[in-house]
């Protein structure tokens, strides 16, 4: 299994399938955001370490065209071409990524989709690797915690990983492990974040489409 992810979003699904790790960011160049991109990727090793994963198994991208940066404008066939290799070398049967919306909307998280799509459309994706995206829900849903739970195991989804207490402080502290991003909003998403209990993932279809990339 495989997660792609520029941030920390993905900490609950870890802790129920445990394999590999990218990071898709600019880390030791000037442009990345907030010139932060040493001590985030130090965070982002200790946060995988708290789940569990070694740092042997991340992978992190460092390219002056995938700036960490909201506003930067991704290219999908830079972005697509450097997850396929990984995948191929790997041999991963499961990719987990966000979806059209990336769950709150940042540019990063939908280029990543839009290129993980682009490998399912144009066939490059290996037919026995499955493509997941973790499903954006709104805002009410988002922060009503384990409150979500009921409703997102009704509605249908192709996975569904839902953690327990001992989880959820594990995720928690994997979470405050990114001490650069944690802004009073982030405490909010730790404390209320269905995501932090419930993440549901949808199956990204692979088949011929015309799919423009930049």
């Amino acid at each position: 299994m495989h997660l792609l992810s520029p941030s920390a979003n993905f900490g609950e699904v870890v802790e129920t399938c445990n394999e590999r790790f990218i990071e898709q960011r600019n880390g030791r160049r000037r442009r990345n955001y907030y010139n932060q991109g040493a001590e985030r990727r130090r965070e982002l090793l200790n946060s995988c370490a708290v789940l569990g994963i070694p740092a042997s198994r991340i992978t992190i991208v460092d390219h002056k065209k995938l700036p960490d940066e909201p506003k930067a404008e991704w290219s999908i066939s830079l972005v697509s071409s450097i997850i396929v290799n990984h995948i191929r070398a790997h041999s991963l049967n499961m990719v987990l990524t966000f979806d059209g919306r990336g769950v709150s909307g940042h540019a990063n998280h939908i280029a990543i989709h839009k290129a993980v799509s682009h490998l399912a459309s144009t066939g490059q994706a290996p037919s026995d690797c499955c493509l997941l995206s973790l499903v954006t829900v709104g805002l009410l849903r988002k922060y009503i915690s384990f409150l979500e739970l009921p409703l997102s195991w009704l509605l249908p989804s192709c996975l569904r990983c839902i953690t327990g207490s001992q989880s959820y402080r594990k995720a928690k502290t994997a979470m405050l492990c990114h001490r650069t991003q944690l802004l009073w909003f982030r405490y909010l998403y730790i404390a209320f974040s269905r995501y932090m209990f419930i993440n549901t993932f949808q199956r990204i279809p692979q088949g011929p489409k015309n799919l423009k990339i930049y």
